[in-house]
């Protein structure tokens, strides 16, 4: 080696010497709990938006779906909704996140890692594949992005009430997120093929409210429909309920959509108005069509319009002007009401049983909201939020409404067939029944669970009926199988459930069902010696 060559060769490695001590310096400088790129502000806003989208489904959709169903679902109903938002939680950080943020393994997915490291969670936030920053620390993004993972399944689960096997579902909820939502999240939010081929898709109308209608609707086809018997008579348990899950829905969508720009900035304000301004139109629309058509206004209508309204809005919410969320709310009280209430009633429609109209409700929603973004999106509002899309047809690309419409193509076609996937392969190489038994049907949550929601009620009108206490003579063949169940070891084995709080045998009180038919010692009370509520006759 030349002796020009070795000062050269010195020179670089001073030089790199130097250059890595510095960064060791400035590293060393920087104040850990106040990083330069951190704003207070943001990551607050960003917080309390997770926060709220979270209240969303605990306790929102929980109390809501308790409320709506048969009284005999409410604890299994509310259970599936509980149970989806601990497991997402955990798949999420362990694996979910990467695939749907991360960087780019295919244009459809991100390399599954964990992402759980602290010196990750404390980093500043950043979406690689989609090249994007944030002023906040990474873990808020990771938890912001794991609610709206959550109340995806949680809302899949509205089409699957009242039968699905528990068992299966417990599967379904790891493997749907896996290969269905992180690949619609990358796809259009992580940086994928849709995100830059310019689909707008504010806050979830695709990635949420489109894949969950669909696979609610095809998950239901593939477990079967509820018993006959439910479906005629699916009065709600607590309609007061449902509203109280209602409003901490509609509130709560303030932080669905107003969180989405990952900054307290103003288009964070015009999209929690618009979010307000399109629901409130939408309810009111449903509420005037169920007025018109059914000559009496309908609270469980104005329930599904207020949802439907909330859908609607979510893919354009600070990209369309006030006026734009009017016209939204308009669209989304009618079209999903004709769908539900004229296209619904049909016979081939009925074959399919949906519990909660969950197609309706966000698979029509959303193709409403993701055609209306395509026609109303506004420059000026697709600017504010960082778009570089010169807005919809309004503003003279009517090329966005084509782009939305194959967003929507490929979301729906995704989750046909990898519900379908993930259905068979839980009934056909797991061996986990879809449905549930009838006899299990029958009898509800107390089959499942070993619990019973609304006692005292329940039990007057149901358990003392089958108890025979409402007739006199030879007890019918359903109040004698009751019976045989109750004595059944599969019965004792439910009746030791936990969380009875008392460590005697929880069958034995009117908490988990005793059977007012059976006696302190064992023996069968006859109804002919009895008087009703178990009051000795006089003779």
């Amino acid at each position: 080696m030349t002796s020009t060559a070795a000062s050269v060769v010195s020179g670089a490695a001073i030089k790199t010497a130097q250059a890595t001590a510095a960064v060791a310096s400035a590293s060393a400088s920087v104040d850990p709990v106040a990083p330069p790129w951190l704003d207070a502000g943001h990551n607050a806003w960003q917080m309390t938006a997770g926060t709220l989208v979270a209240l969303q489904s605990i306790p929102g959709l929980v109390v809501l779906y308790a409320g709506w169903v048969k009284h005999k679902w409410s604890i299994n109903s509310a259970f599936m909704a509980f149970y989806a938002f601990a497991c997402v939680l955990i798949c999420w950080v362990i694996w979910g996140y990467q695939m749907a943020f991360g960087t780019q393994m295919l244009p459809l997915v991100g390399y599954p890692s964990i992402a759980v490291d602290l010196g990750f969670e404390l980093e500043d936030s950043n979406l690689p594949t989609a090249d994007l920053t944030q002023q906040f620390p990474q873990a808020s993004m990771v938890y912001f992005q794991f609610v709206f993972a959550a109340i995806t399944l949680i809302l899949i689960a509205g089409s699957f009430l009242c039968r699905m096997n528990f068992h299966a579902w417990m599967i379904f909820v790891p493997l749907w997120l896996t290969f269905s939502y992180t690949i619609g999240a990358f796809s259009i939010w992580g940086g994928g093929f849709l995100f830059k081929y310019g689909v707008i898709d504010y806050s979830g109308g695709y990635v949420i409210h489109l894949s969950s209608g669909t696979a609610g609707f095809v998950g239901a086809w593939w477990i079967g429909p509820r018993l006959e018997a439910d479906r005629v008579d699916a009065k709600p348990s607590n309609i007061t309920l449902m509203l109280i899950g209602a409003g901490i829905l509609w509130t709560g969508w303030n932080g669905f959509n107003g969180g989405d720009p990952y900054a307290a900035s103003p288009d964070a304000g015009v999209a929690v108005l618009n979010t307000n301004i399109c629901t409130a139109m939408s309810l009111l629309t449903w509420t005037i069509m169920d007025i018109i058509f059914f000559k009496r206004p309908s609270v469980i209508g104005a329930v599904q319009g207020m949802i439907t309204g909330l859908v609607a809005i979510t893919p354009a919410a600070g990209v369309v002007a006030g006026w734009g969320a009017i016209l939204l709310g308009l669209g989304s009280g009618i079209v999903p009401w004709i769908s539900m209430n004229i296209l619904g009633r049909t016979k081939i429609m009925r074959k399919v049983d949906d519990t909660l109209e969950v197609f309706h409700t966000h698979f029509v929603g959303a193709i409403v909201g993701g055609v209306g973004t395509g026609l109303w999106a506004t420059k000026k509002g697709c600017a504010a939020f960082g778009l570089t899309n010169p807005g919809g047809a309004v503003a003279g690309n009517g090329r966005q409404i084509g782009l939305q419409i194959v967003g929507a193509l490929f979301i729906i076609g995704w989750n046909i067939v990898w519900t379908s996937l993930i259905m068979m392969f839980i009934k056909f190489v797991c061996r986990v029944p879809l449905r549930m038994p009838d006899e299990m049907l029958e009898i509800g949550d107390f089959a499942i669970h070993g619990e019973e929601p609304y006692t005292f009620e329940y039990y007057n009108r149901n358990y003392r009926r089958l108890a025979g206490y409402q007739h006199s003579g030879k007890p019918t063949d359903e109040e004698i199988a009751y019976r045989e169940m109750r004595k059944s070891k599969e019965y004792a084995n439910h009746g030791q459930s936990s969380g009875s709080g008392s460590n005697e045998d929880s069958r034995g009180g009117i908490i988990l069902g005793h059977d007012p038919m059976i006696g302190a010692n064992g023996e069968e009370i006859n109804p002919a010696k009895e008087g009703p509520l178990g009051s000795v006759k006089q003779d």
